[in-house]
């Protein structure tokens, strides 16, 4: 299986940091935020893993050049100096991530979760890992049946930006800037979209705070 980290987005809400620094390759206990996810992506045995690029890229594919120093093979997906979102980011790099299913994960999350147990079975399109709300977004995203996502306004838990999904997922979309929530959607009402829940380490690296209390957390402290 192969593996794209999603880290093209410009990183507006950790301003002034990503000013200069693409978000991913922020430091984190002295090491770039990315290289956590992988490392782990290593361990799982997910050694094919594609970058999408847009907002620094080139300093991204600088940094980590081929991939062989975190013990995978890099591949870069370009979106330009316009970033195409998260569904339009994956479904740009479809080509790169062949025919099979192919594990997801934000670039600017921070999380334990074991790769290698993340699953699809035959009656699915996608699964998607969910996590216990964090404090900024205690309203959550989706409900949990059993293994099944379901929409509902009460009981819900966040996505934690990973996932794995079939290319069939993206069927009918183009090439261009779109969001992934309106596919989720989709599958939820067609009854295609399964999830589980992760209580375990998970963090949203998505503030200058968020990223020092990482840091801190990492180093010790």
């Amino acid at each position: 299986m192969k593996a794209i980290v999603l880290a093209a987005g410009r990183g507006e809400r950790m301003r002034p940091l990503t000013d200069t620094t693409p978000k991913p390759l922020l430091p984190v206990a002295d090491r770039p935020l990315i290289s956590y996810h992988l490392e782990a992506l290593a361990r799982a045995g997910i050694r094919d893993v594609v970058i999408n690029l847009s907002w620094l890229g080139d300093r991204i594919r600088e940094r980590l050049g081929d991939g062989a120093e975190f013990g995978v093979r890099i591949s870069y997906s370009d979106e330009g100096p316009v970033a195409l979102e998260t569904g339009g980011g994956i479904f740009r790099a479809l080509p790169l991530l062949g025919p099979g299913p192919f594990l997801v994960v934000n670039g600017d999350t921070w999380t334990d979760y074991d790769f290698s147990r993340l699953q699809l079975d035959e009656s699915a399109d996608a699964r998607l890992v969910l996590v216990p709300n964090p404090p900024h977004h205690p309203r959550g995203d989706f409900g949990l049946e059993g293994d099944v996502i379901v929409e509902r306004e009460h009981d819900r838990f966040t996505y934690a930006g990973i996932g794995i999904y079939r290319p069939e997922f993206f069927a009918g979309c183009t090439d261009g800037r779109f969001p992934l929530l309106p596919l989720l959607r989709r599958a939820i009402a067609a009854g295609r979209l399964r999830g589980e829940l992760y209580r375990g380490e998970w963090l949203d690296v998505g503030t200058p705070e968020r990223l020092a209390a990482l840091d801190r957390r990492l180093r010790g402290g």
